[in-house]
């Protein structure tokens, strides 16, 4: 298993280069969430009732006027608030203001000033950066005319709007967009690598975020003993460098024997820049566990997160061991065509451990997890960083083979060795029990990430039996290096006609 580049530095990459950022900040139950999935078109982030719902930082994109930005939604904050996960959603908010270029303020125009809202309005004014005022809630005529008592904050810009509806969200982005530099427009999209999306998922409390904190080097996601902490899915760039080592020999007669004296080769390294979009998830519990309509949320926006992800990393408690819903956790991922690497975290706490604890361990884990078989595992430590470098290798390795195509002459060589020839003793029949006339006439890849193929048999009654497309999927990837990655098999049968 190859942990190339292990010892090169990893570095937080803004959300997209040269974007300017706007944060958006306010206290608890305002509709910041609600303005920020308004603002960029989509659902990211999770929306209800209940305050406090956001904690971690959640980015997005939003273009408006032909001009790209980045935006932040940031947790309601409540200055005095010293428990744990009030104190941290401060920390990420101010976080968040400090990378910004704007702020915009979102205010309960139904509720009024409030002094939270005072406390606020003294923090924002001492960043020296422009403040945008949205009077949020202002669903009626009244409630726009209310929304003048906050110029009494002394800020310039006050726009009455209502996140729910859309109403004057569009005179909110007029305003902001005129205070972006247009030098920081302009971006490079054709030259842009592509990101690799990987996303983080398991029970909760078996240490995701911790794991992206220490991928990241830095607090980006909440921390704490308490299950559940993390609600909404939290997206970061990450700009990963691999350096790939080569020698070339100095001396002139380009003596190969060369390469073995002290001295007499340049070790040269060619680096290449990976980008990454690490996705840290909420903890997925079972139905029956999950009872309020956040946590709910929470879940099904995980498994979503999985449709737009390339690799998952299976984050596994070594001191609890592999428990059925991580099993299932893991069959979500590869419902939704990721590539998998399974992280058994919290290594450093497993008790009493000899040399061959990791093998036991794996071999619990192969037995309970058998549909995962090509998944390669880490025993790792988030808290100590243990073994966490080999992770974004081993993903650079599972992205590249879910791109792998074979061609058909490669193929037609591997039919003639894996299929159309006598089977080996071990090799399964095409049905269960091998009695009927179907056989398999050609197979060809018709797509990627992951590899799909395409089986065309004939005769008899369609139907693979799942332990052929088994042997098909195993011999696919032990003749092509179809890394940490499933194989798609799909079946067309054509029936013979009879004479």
């Amino acid at each position: 298993m190859s942990t190339q580049g292990t010892e090169t530095t990893a570095t937080v990459a803004p959300p997209r280069a040269a974007l300017p950022l706007v944060t958006i900040v306010g206290r608890p139950n305002v509709g910041k969430s609600t303005l920020f999935n308004r603002v960029i078109g989509e659902r990211r982030s999770i929306v209800g009732d209940e305050p406090g719902i956001t904690r971690d930082r959640i980015y997005g994109e939003a273009e408006w006027q032909g001009r790209r930005f980045a935006v932040v939604d940031t947790g309601g904050i409540v200055p005095d608030d010293d428990a744990i996960i009030p104190a941290n959603i401060l920390k990420q908010a101010a976080t968040a203001i400090s990378e910004a270029v704007a702020l915009v303020w979102v205010v309960d125009v139904r509720a009024g000033k409030t002094p939270l809202d005072e406390e606020l309005a003294r923090l924002l004014r001492g960043t020296g950066k422009p403040v945008l005022i949205a009077a949020n809630k202002a669903d009626a005529t009244r409630l726009e005319a209310d929304a003048g008592e906050f110029y009494q904050f002394g800020f310039d810009e006050v726009v009455a709007v209502s996140a729910e509806h859309g109403d004057g969200v569009g005179d909110l982005l007029d305003a902001l967009v005129t205070h972006f530099d247009e030098q920081a427009e302009v971006v490079d999209t054709e030259t842009a690598p592509r990101e690799i999306r990987l996303a983080i998922i398991g029970r909760p409390n078996v240490g995701k975020s911790s794991l992206l904190n220490r991928l990241l080097g830095a607090e980006r996601a909440i921390v704490s003993p308490v299950a559940g902490t993390t609600r909404d899915t939290v997206d970061t760039l990450l700009e990963w460098p691999e350096e790939i080592a080569g020698a070339t020999p100095t001396d002139a007669t380009q003596d190969p024997n060369a390469l073995q004296g002290e001295g007499t080769a340049l070790e040269v390294a060619e680096r290449v820049v990976h980008r990454f979009r690490l996705i840290d998830t909420a903890g997925i519990r079972r139905k029956g566990k999950t009872e309020e309509m956040t946590e709910k949320l929470s879940v099904v926006m995980a498994r979503r997160s999985l449709e737009r992800a390339d690799v998952a990393v299976v984050v596994i408690d070594a001191t609890e061991g592999v428990a059925a819903l991580d099993a299932n956790i893991a069959g979500y991922a590869v419902e939704a065509g990721c590539s998998i690497i399974i992280a058994v975290n919290k290594w450093d706490a497993v008790p009493d451990k000899e040399t061959g604890t990791p093998a036991a361990f794996e071999r619990d884990l192969r037995d309970k997890m058998k549909f995962l078989d090509y998944a390669p595992v880490v025993f790792i430590s988030a808290l100590t960083g243990q073994r966490v470098p080999r992770i974004l290798p081993l993903a650079v390795r599972a992205n590249a083979a879910r791109s792998l195509r074979i061609s058909t002459s490669q193929l037609n060589d591997f039919f003639a060795r894996a299929i159309a020839a006598p089977r080996a003793p071990t090799a399964p029949a095409p049905v269960k029990g091998g009695r009927s006339r179907l056989r398999v006439q050609y197979v060809t890849q018709v797509g990627t990430r992951p590899p799909r193929f395409v089986v065309f048999t004939a005769g008899g009654k369609g139907g693979l039996h799942f332990s052929y497309e088994r042997y098909l999927q195993n011999r696919l990837r032990e003749t092509y290096d179809f890394f940490a990655t499933p194989i798609r098999i799909i079946e067309r049968h054509k029936r013979e006609r009879r004479k």
